[in-house]
């Protein structure tokens, strides 16, 4: 496929260095196109960026920006943690012998849960590698990453992972036979229909 495809896992690079890896492609499912992909440095989890797509500059392989280092540092964050106050009783156990991290005590001697949650623009939502994917008759296989149009940046491809009952295989699904984005993908043909599409080989040199 000679379309830009977003791998997770692969690596990224700025102008000056590199910078993390992509662990998430953020679509609008309405538009059907990706908006973002979501870049985290690697082995500093939950410090991943937002980076518009507009500063994508290639993607087959390794993912090259249109920015520096500095620059990428200033995109805004993907995902954010609050602390909720926790409770005195938890699964059964004294409070007092709960230590969630980070521990801090509260005046009621309970503990506070850390809470994280995406942060994206209104009305789109964030594909991770690993999401199921549901044929019309039950689940195929997971997202592995998606292709895109350079063009207008729409989605052309899912690209899956599949092999739950004939041995496992790669395969791209074309947009048309998606139904709906969001937690998992639904698409809109039978488990069957997906082996009969032929294998792609998809770049897994971020693994």
């Amino acid at each position: 496929m000679a379309q830009p495809q977003f791998t997770f896992g692969v690596s990224v690079r700025c102008s000056d260095g590199e910078c993390g890896e992509v662990i998430r492609v953020v679509v609008d499912p309405v538009a059907r196109k990706v908006t973002h992909i979501v870049v985290e440095p690697k082995h500093r989890q939950g410090l991943g960026r937002l980076v518009p797509l507009d500063f994508v500059e290639s993607s087959n392989g390794e993912v090259m920006l249109r920015c520096t280092v500095d620059e990428f540092e200033g995109f805004d964050v993907a995902e954010e943690t609050d602390f909720l106050p926790g409770t005195t009783d938890y699964e059964g156990h004294d409070g007092q012998f709960v230590l969630p991290l980070p521990y801090i005590p509260l005046a009621s001697g309970s503990t506070t849960l850390p809470v994280t949650y995406d942060k994206l623009p209104i009305g789109e939502v964030a594909v991770r590698r690993g999401d199921p994917v549901l044929a019309k008759d039950g689940e195929i296989g997971s997202v592995e990453g998606l292709v895109i149009d350079p063009s207008d940046h729409h989605v052309t491809h899912v690209l899956l992972q599949e092999g739950h009952l004939w041995g496992r295989k790669e395969v791209a699904i074309p947009i048309s036979a998606v139904v709906d984005f969001g937690s998992e993908i639904r698409i809109g043909i039978t488990k069957q229909q997906v082996q009969d599409l032929p294998p792609v080989d998809i770049d897994h040199r971020g693994e």
